[in-house]
């Protein structure tokens, strides 16, 4: 299992919006091949950041399956113009 992790800032004034787009495209990616779960939580001290967290069974099923499929330009033009910046994303995989 790879866990993929966002930290997403999200422009002010936004997050509202933000919540009901990424409603609709939690769809998309639950039904791509390869995904496990996914959870998207809200910062406390930083109202406008989010971090979503996402497994996947290979680093693969993400970086090819997900990001090279039509599905991930429906999930791009729904969520990508909420962000300032661009997140970073990491894959992580289990030590203990």
């Amino acid at each position: 299992m790879i866990l993929e992790v966002a930290v997403l800032d999200v422009k002010p004034g936004m997050t509202a919006k933000f919540e009901v787009a990424f409603s609709t495209a939690s769809n998309i990616i639950a039904g791509m091949p390869g995904y496990i779960s996914h959870e998207l939580q809200r910062c406390i001290e930083n109202t406008n950041r989010y971090i979503l967290l996402v497994r996947w069974q290979t680093l693969e099923d993400h970086t090819i399956g997900f990001r090279q499929s039509a599905e991930y330009e429906e999930w791009r033009s729904l969520l990508h113009h909420f962000y300032d910046p661009f997140p970073t994303v990491e894959h992580y995989e289990l030590v203990l």
